[in-house]
């Protein structure tokens, strides 16, 4: 075997290990969050490509037991914001206080929820635009500022910001900026009739569950360089620009199409999922079926789509048979 063969077989056994450590964090979640297996895999796929996640539920689905849950497993900072319309910027980020020590005072900064490793930001459609945008530079720059001083988030640093999509009044829907921001859109749905009679098992019984850490912060940080250096073929890469330049040129079902931002994230996604399933390299199926989260918050459908009751799912799907 040459030198190569020898880093070849390096680099597949490094991912097969990926998979490995993946499969046994997934065990570990599933003690506690009953099916939710595409929503559990999705979060972890968005921090594995150093992106944020907006979830879109009905309530009492275990949203924030679900990325609590994430977060224990994976040894990282968790905090929760509940958006309301009365929240301020410095409820988010944090604030300067005066504090006196020897009779001298100075100023200090508490710092914000928004300083944690994993975020939630509950119902974030119900806080005023204002606040809404003092997430936009934690999310894209992972910093915050405050006044004159600017303050580094730790890494890693990963927002999920969910929506109620029953319970529109008195809220304020994100824009189209901000939207792009979120590398996915997950949709929860409800448990099946086995998944529901398991959850009401379990925590109708004195001791619940608990997890125990499968990760750290430093093995996780070592996992999202690993998403960037997944090999990619030409073919596949392309197929995943395809996809997305045809959200631009398909009018009769779109009004308007997904950013270049939508390629480079519908590429690490797909490179994420198949780090998750350990392999060491992306399939179509992949790209494929990472289309969805990635692009259903991006595209805005047509009046006459809206009309005929067309989702965005459904557009996609058709995009995904027409690109060969």
């Amino acid at each position: 075997m040459n030198s190569n063969d020898a880093g070849s077989g390096d680099l597949e056994q490094t991912y097969r290990g990926a998979g490995d450590a993946f499969s046994a964090l997934f065990n570990e979640i599933s003690k506690v969050i009953v099916g939710q297996k595409d929503t559990v895999e999705q979060i972890i796929i968005a921090i594995l490509s150093n992106g944020h996640a907006l979830m879109e539920s009905n309530p009492g689905l275990g949203k924030t037991l679900t990325v609590s849950t994430i977060s224990k497993t994976m040894d990282l900072g968790f905090s929760r914001i509940q958006c309301t319309p009365d929240l301020m910027p410095a409820d988010i980020t944090g604030t300067h206080f005066i504090e006196e020590t020897g009779g001298k005072k100075e100023f200090k900064f508490e710092p914000g929820p928004v300083f944690a490793n994993i975020v939630l930001a509950d119902e974030i459609n119900r806080a005023s635009p204002k606040t809404q945008s003092a997430l936009l530079e934690a999310m894209q720059e992972k910093q915050v500022t405050v006044g004159n001083d600017t303050f580094i988030l730790d890494k890693p640093f990963f927002l999920l910001a969910t929506q109620n999509p029953i319970e529109m009044e008195g809220t304020f829907p994100l824009p189209e900026a901000q939207l792009d921001r979120f590398l996915l859109k997950i949709v929860l749905d409800y448990p099946s009739f086995e998944e529901e009679k398991e959850i009401v098992r379990r925590y109708t019984k004195s001791d619940e569950p608990h997890v125990e850490k499968v990760l750290n912060k430093n093995m996780v940080l070592q996992l999202q360089r690993l998403t960037r250096d997944m090999p990619i073929a030409d073919d596949i890469k392309e197929r995943a620009i395809k996809i997305i330049m045809a959200t631009r040129t398909w009018k009769e079902f779109i009004e308007f199409g997904a950013s270049p931002r939508a390629s480079i994230g519908l590429i690490l996604a797909a490179k994420a999922r198949a780090l998750v399933r350990g392999r060491n390299f992306v399939s179509v199926e992949d790209v494929d079926a990472m289309a969805y989260p990635v692009l259903r918050h991006r595209i805005i459908l047509t009046f006459e789509s809206e009309r005929r009751g067309i989702s965005q799912d459904h557009v996609i799907k058709e995009i995904l048979a027409k690109i060969k």
